[in-house]
């Protein structure tokens, strides 16, 4: 399927014109006319524009069917924000005492507990 193919059906089922997507979009009609005949290729941003304008779920410009396709059963994959120590579980509670008790502690011991830890981490 090329995108400017499902573009240009979707609008004409709309009984849209292309001077309406224009309005609709604030995209030049030459654009629009370019990208319905497979001249340039669009960004998503400039394909989500035309799903609002077009008055349909993003969805619809890649797919053909009246109901979302099945979405495949994949594992979960973990975010970077899971992967990192100290966001969950016994590492994030012993992060959570430490920051507390560096809060009361001298700026220079600060420091000092900093430098060896960066002495430590190097080895």
């Amino acid at each position: 399927m090329i995108i400017g193919d499902r573009l240009r059906a979707l609008r004409e089922e709309k009984k849209f014109s292309q001077g309406d997507i224009e309005k609709r979009t604030g995209l030049l009609r030459c654009y629009i006319s370019r990208v319905e005949n497979g001249h340039t290729v669009p960004a998503i941003e400039t394909l989500e524009k035309m799903a609002r304008a077009l008055e349909v779920p993003l969805y619809q410009l890649f797919y053909d069917g009246e109901e979302p396709p099945e979405l495949p059963n994949l594992p979960k994959r973990k975010s970077a924000d899971d992967i990192v120590w100290g966001s969950s579980g016994k590492e994030a509670r012993l992060l959570n005492k430490f920051r507390r008790l560096m809060g009361r502690i001298e700026e220079p011991d600060r420091r000092l507990l900093l430098y060896m830890a960066q002495k430590m981490a190097t080895r």
